[in-house]
């Protein structure tokens, strides 16, 4: 049986989360701000009807934001059977890493980073940083 991630970049980085898991992948949506809400909470957008909380992954990861005038996708996921759109700088492929070396979170990532990373596969050229969807969405 296969095993497969979405991907997607942050800051550089390749990240994926469990190809079962994601709803489906979007452009940017305006948002409706969140009064008083946590940094890492972008907003809310509407979903075909359905209000949808947007995280701000670069926030929510400690990382600098997105450069002025450049305009993140969105990754929907489902967690506890709701929508949480997560934004990111943009989207990659669908990669089966079955059969492929993993292994722990790399020690050279910030703590904070860490705690939502659930491993690490070593691609080709790169290693794809595999992100646990439900501590991270855990605001």
């Amino acid at each position: 049986m296969s095993h497969q991630l979405t991907t997607f970049t942050l800051a550089g980085a390749l990240y994926g989360v469990d190809m079962r898991r994601v709803q489906e992948a979007l452009r940017g949506q305006a948002r409706t701000t969140v009064p008083l809400a946590a940094p890492s909470i972008a907003g809310l957008i509407s979903l075909r009807g359905e209000l949808v909380l947007t995280i701000d992954l670069r926030a929510r990861l400690g990382l600098e934001p997105l450069e002025a005038g450049l305009e993140p996708m969105m990754v929907v996921v489902k967690v506890d059977g709701e929508s949480i759109s997560l934004l990111v700088d943009d989207i990659g492929d669908v990669i089966d890493v079955q059969g492929r070396p993993f292994d722990g979170p790399p020690d050279t990532l910030p703590t904070g980073l860490r705690e939502v990373i659930l491993g690490a596969y070593q691609l080709e050229s790169s290693l794809l940083l595999a992100l646990d969807i439900d501590r991270v969405t855990a605001v």
